[in-house]
C-alpha cells in the first residue's frame, strides 16, 4: 500500500536521491541538502499552524511512501499564498494592437509583460514521482490528496490556486526560451538561474526587463516553446485539466511553461469531496471505483482504495485501508473519486 503523508526530516536523504532522477526545471525541489532541510522545516511549521489561520504563505510538502519497502517514491506540495516580500513573477501574454489607416493594416502582436504579484494566489507544485511508479495511480494520489487537505482547511488557502508547469528543457538543462531572453539580462545559464530563484528572488527584480517583449522578435525555437510543457509534465497537466484547471494566460519567466489556474472551490476534488464516519471495516473485497481517502483530523494521511457508502450514509472500507490510515469505526474521513463521474 502507498500512503501520502506530511514530509519529515528523516525523508531528506531519500528525497534528494529521488529528485536526482529528475531533469532540470523542478524549481521547488532543490538538489541541495541544506535547502532541502530548510524546505522540510518550513513544511513542518506550516502543518503546525494550519488550524484557524488565514493564508500567510505557509508551505506544505507531502511524500508518498511505499509501506512495504519504507521508500519515499514521490512528492507534492503547495503554498497557501505566494507573494509578500518575495513576489510571484510571471509573464502575462497580451496582444498589442498596431493599426495604420493609411495602409489599411491592423495587426495584433503578442507580447510578454512582466507580472510581480505581492498578494498572490495559492500555488501547488513539487509534484515528482519515481519513474518505476508512474502510471500506477500514485501521481493522482499526490495531486488529489493535497486538494483533500485544502478542502478540509479551505480558509487557510487563497481562493485562487495556480500551478506553474515545467516548461520545455532538454537533458543538458538548456531552455530555448531562456537562451533567447533571460540569458541576455542575467548572463547565467538556465540551471543556475533556476537554483538562484529558490535561494533569493531579488536578482529577478534587479535585472528582469520591465518593458513589454514582442514575441515575434524572439527566435522561432523560443517562440515554439512558449506555453508548452515538458514531456514528463504532461500527465500532471492532464490531471489538473480534469480537475478544472485552465491556462491563466501567463507563463514562467525562465522557461515559459504555462501557469494553470482554478478557483479553489471549483477544483473538482475540493467541490466533490465529502466527509463521513466509518461505519464498517471489512476483510472482503469492495466493488467500487478507487477513491482518495484521507483522515479528517490533524494527522493527515491519504491513500487510494475502494469504499462503499452505506444506506445510513456511513462508510465501509477495507481492513488494509483502515490499517494504512490508522483509523477505526467511528472515525471521520474525507474522500473523493480518483476520476470524475462522466455521467454527471
Amino acid at each position: 500500500m502507498i500512503v501520502m503523508r506530511p514530509v519529515s526530516l528523516n525523508d531528506a536523504d531519500q528525497i534528494l536521491e529521488l529528485i536526482e532522477l529528475a531533469s532540470f526545471g523542478l524549481t521547488t525541489l532543490p538538489k541541495d541538502a541544506e535547502l532541502m532541510q530548510r524546505r522540510i522545516r518550513e513544511s513542518q511549521r506550516g502543518f503546525d499552524k494550519v488550524e484557524g489561520e488565514p493564508p500567510l504563505g505557509e508551505a506544505f510538502l507531502f511524500v508518498a511512501e511505499d509501506l512495504k519497502t519504507g521508500n519515499v517514491i514521490g512528492t507534492s506540495g503547495m503554498i497557501t499564498k505566494v507573494g509578500g516580500f518575495e513576489p510571484f513573477y510571471a509573464y502575462r501574454i497580451e496582444n498589442a494592437v498596431h493599426e495604420s489607416a493609411m495602409l489599411k493594416i491592423r495587426k495584433e502582436v503578442p507580447t510578454l509583460h512582466l507580472v510581480a504579484d505581492h498578494d498572490g494566489p495559492c500555488e501547488i507544485g513539487s509534484l515528482f514521482l519515481h519513474p518505476d511508479h508512474r502510471r500506477s495511480g500514485v501521481g493522482r494520489l499526490l495531486s488529489l490528496g493535497r486538494f483533500l487537505f485544502m478542502a478540509e482547511h479551505p480558509n487557510h488557502f487563497d481562493e485562487t490556486v495556480i500551478a506553474e508547469m515545467r516548461g520545455v528543457i532538454d537533458q543538458r538543462g538548456r531552455s530555448a526560451f531562456w537562451d533567447a531572453l533571460g540569458k541576455h539580462f542575467f548572463e547565467i545559464d538556465f540551471p543556475k538561474a533556476d537554483y538562484l530563484s529558490i535561494v533569493n528572488k531579488k536578482f529577478i527584480a534587479d535585472l528582469m526587463p520591465q518593458h513589454a517583449i514582442y514575441i515575434p522578435l524572439l527566435p522561432a525555437e523560443a517562440q515554439a516553446v512558449i506555453g508548452q510543457v515538458h514531456e514528463r509534465t504532461r500527465p500532471a497537466l492532464r490531471i489538473l485539466e480534469q480537475e478544472g484547471f485552465s491556462s491563466s494566460g501567463m507563463v514562467d519567466i525562465f522557461e515559459a511553461g504555462p501557469v494553470m489556474t482554478c478557483q479553489r472551490d471549483r477544483i473538482r476534488a475540493v467541490r466533490e469531496s465529502f466527509t463521513t464516519a466509518i461505519e464498517q471495516i471489512t476483510d472482503e473485497a469492495i466493488d467500487s471505483p478507487p477513491h482518495v481517502i484521507a483522515r479528517a483530523d490533524a494527522n493527515f494521511l491519504a491513500c487510494v482504495a475502494p469504499l462503499q457508502i452505506l444506506a445510513s450514509c456511513g462508510l465501509k472500507i477495507q481492513s488494509a485501508t483502515a490499517l494504512t490510515l490508522g483509523v477505526r469505526v467511528g472515525d471521520t474521513v474525507r474522500a473523493v473519486a480518483v476520476r470524475a463521474d462522466k455521467s454527471k
